[in-house]
């Protein structure tokens, strides 16, 4: 399977501008441009915000510090998003999301994580996300071989 990588602002709205602009490309709409990407994430951001909240009893152990405090915090659009953000937005969208980081040595991707795989049907591929290892995200985007031997 082919990848690119569509790159997405690093305003510490990465992780959620990626998985919205998957989610849209997912469900067939176009790519979002920079403005509707950011809504989108802010809206998502809200929501896996909520999604945590109602979840408190099974995700408190992993937050690390005070699980309130840590709300509030994750709250703020320029706070960048990690593994609970994940987890809690696959239960959004209610799809999988596998995160990806590039092998430093081979330059292969290499699959680190997979969320939400409760929600996998049949031939349907998650969200795909690129981790930098420095706190950007950005999207892995499925490109057909054919359109390579063009």
């Amino acid at each position: 399977m082919l990848f690119g990588v569509a790159g997405v602002l690093a305003d510490g709205r990465c992780l959620f501008r990626a998985i919205a602009h998957g989610a849209c490309l997912r469900s067939g709409v176009e790519a979002p441009d920079d403005n509707r990407q950011r809504e989108l994430a802010d809206e998502l951001r809200a929501q896996v915000v909520d999604e945590l909240s109602r979840r408190r009893e099974e995700t408190e152990w992993f937050i690390e510090g005070d699980f309130d405090a840590y709300v509030t915090r994750i709250q703020q659009p320029y706070v960048w998003g990690g593994e609970p953000e994940l987890l809690m937005a696959s239960h959004v969208l209610k799809t999988p999301i596998s995160v990806f980081m590039i092998n430093r040595t081979s330059g292969a991707l290499v699959n680190i994580a997979k969320y939400g795989e409760e929600y996998r049907k049949d031939e349907e591929s998650p969200i795909n996300v690129l981790f930098h290892g420095y706190g950007h995200y950005d999207l892995l985007e499925y490109i057909s071989e054919e359109s390579c031997q063009k």
